[in-house]
């Protein structure tokens, strides 16, 4: 069947995080915290490791504490928070208020960065008369970030976990973004960097592109791609 609508995930999809360098510095900056090069270096290199950077890395190993947190972190806002922050603080850092500086940082968005081919693939979908959404395990709300980057202009609707209480690979969310858009899911592709979560939209008769969540120069298998999927 033909693609009339494609459902975009947000993180390692249309944006990705900043450095976890650049995270760092801009919460101590914002709490008056001073690093020296080489351990601002250090600090973030093990902030990343543990998982704390919202959309990054995911964490070595999760703190049995942690766990269940880990598990329904997008299911609603404050349990995104208490995860994040709680993975943060597995690293010592020399000011407690830096941990919510941190989690407060990612929201930004200066802390996010379109993939060079992202205005143009939703663009020229737009274009062509394709309906777009995007479909995202979150815990906060991204609208103001595509607004910022100028991305919301083509987006037709949001469908974020955080505010439904579900997550991907539950085919609800999936389903929720086709009636928004008004389409049968056959007619609908999932764009996405997670083969699990955004695969899920098969079980729901959707098609699936997966990309690879890695920086723009080291991601051959962009969104341009997409464009030959919809005709």
């Amino acid at each position: 069947m033909a693609i009339t609508g494609v459902l975009f995930d947000f993180s390692g999809t249309l944006m990705r995080i900043e450095p976890a360098v650049s995270w760092l510095g801009a919460a101590a900056e914002r709490t008056g915290t001073s690093f020296g090069a080489d351990e601002l270096r250090r600090k973030a290199a093990e902030l990343e490791a543990a998982g704390a950077l919202p959309g990054g890395a995911s964490p070595r190993s999760v703190p049995p504490g942690l766990a269940e947190l880990w598990r329904e972190r997008d299911r609603d806002a404050s349990r995104h928070r208490a995860l994040y922050t709680g993975l943060a603080r597995q690293v010592p850092l020399p000011r407690p208020e830096l941990y919510e500086a941190l989690y407060e940082r990612h929201w930004e968005p200066a802390a996010w960065h379109p993939y060079p081919d992202a205005a143009e693939v939703l663009g020229e979908l737009s274009e062509r008369g394709v309906a777009i959404a995007v479909v995202s395990n979150i815990g906060w709300d991204v609208r103001p970030v595509f607004r910022a980057h100028g991305l919301e202009k083509w987006i037709d609707t949001f469908v974020l976990s955080f505010e439904h209480g579900i997550q991907k690979p539950d085919t609800r969310l999936f389903r929720m973004a086709c009636d928004r858009l008004g389409l049968a899911p056959q007619h609908a592709l999932m764009v996405g960097d997670d083969p699990v979560a955004d695969a899920g939209a098969a079980a729901l008769g959707c098609a699936v592109h997966l990309v690879s969540h890695l920086p723009a120069p080291e991601r051959p298998d962009g969104l341009r791609p997409v464009l030959r999927l919809v005709g």
